[in-house]
């Protein structure tokens, strides 16, 4: 009887051990600064969406939280790094909609695979883009850039912040949808299209709203339409490019990833840290405040929107033809 007391309290101690040596990464995380990869240049969206969470994480955490900036290949050299760091979620990537799904049909060769190489946290933000015009080209409307683009087939260009992003992306299905020729000029980020835009080496870009909303104001660029589905309440006499051109959206989204293998309860922990962040009305308001909506939901939930994203876009690629520079 006490031999066979001794073997449950020895199995007893094993399982309770290996209970807790489970749940030390969670107690124990984060021991040490993190790392958020922003794909993209400073002032860029992955860039101003990131800052303010890393901000906030250090603060709750009382660790260094880091926004750096690794840029190239549309965003594929910052989501490598993430995608080849040890699975710990001590870095992290601010991922896209381009980085997470549309390379993957834009890439004849991609250095990581979006969907077995990422651990999904949560969807930090989505957007719609804005169709802008320099202020000399003489359009004001999604009609009359069409007869513009048939009446001087290739002259008129669009900037992108690269090759692959979703400014270049919906380029090419505004040429694919309206069966015009226009020229794609590829940069390395938004904010470089955009001064170019404005200095009017450029006749139209797809802009952020984070990239555009000010120059807008001040007259240094003209709102033609937006890529949403619907009109936005909050602008309400600006028209959807699909008012006219039926089938077009472009919906951007930006989300937090961590390396696979990421232990789930880190992946939790890091969950619940940048839900309870997005959900703060000062953030939400910043986000608002850049033409962004600040959103989350489950990694599960995040883990099969991007699946069905990487599906989405692998049919529209093929569909319009559109290849990476």
């Amino acid at each position: 009887m006490k031999y066979l007391t001794s073997l449950n309290f020895f199995a007893l101690l094993i399982a309770l051990t290996t209970l807790l040596a489970s749940s030390a990464p969670a107690q124990t995380f984060p021991s040490k600064s993190i790392r958020i990869i922003a794909p993209f240049p400073p002032a860029s969206v992955a860039d101003v969406l990131a800052r303010p969470i890393a901000q906030k994480m250090a603060e709750t955490w009382g660790q260094p939280v880091i926004v750096d900036n690794r840029t190239g290949a549309a965003g594929n050299v910052g989501a490598e790094l993430v995608a080849k760091s040890p699975p710990d979620g001590y870095t992290l990537l601010l991922g896209t909609i381009g980085t997470n799904a549309i390379n993957a049909a834009l890439y004849s060769k991609m250095p990581y695979n979006v969907r077995t190489d990422f651990a999904p946290i949560t969807v930090v933000a989505n957007a719609y883009l804005l169709l802008v015009m320099h202020p000399s080209v003489p359009v004001r409307t999604v009609k009359e850039v069409i007869a513009l683009a048939r009446a001087q087939p290739g002259k008129l260009n669009f900037g992108s912040a690269g090759a692959g992003t979703t400014p270049h992306l919906s380029g090419e299905m505004f040429k694919y949808l309206t069966g015009v020729s226009m020229t794609h000029v590829a940069y390395k980020g938004s904010p470089q299209s955009a001064i170019d835009l404005m200095a009017g080496r450029l006749d139209l870009i797809f802009a952020n709203g984070s990239a555009a909303l000010p120059h807008i104001r001040s007259g240094r660029m003209r709102l033609i339409a937006i890529s949403a589905p619907r009109r936005d309440p909050v602008l309400p006499d600006v028209p959807t490019i699909a008012e006219t051109v039926p089938g077009f959206e472009m919906s951007p989204w930006w989300g937090l990833f961590a390396a696979a293998g990421t232990p789930r309860d880190v992946v939790a922990r890091l969950h619940g840290e940048v839900s309870r962040i997005l959900a703060l009305p000062e953030i939400k308001t910043h986000y608002a405040n850049l033409g962004m909506n600040a959103v989350s939901n489950t990694p599960e939930q995040f883990s099969a929107y991007v699946h069905e994203e990487i599906a989405r876009w692998a049919k529209i690629v093929k569909a319009t033809g559109a290849k990476a520079d």
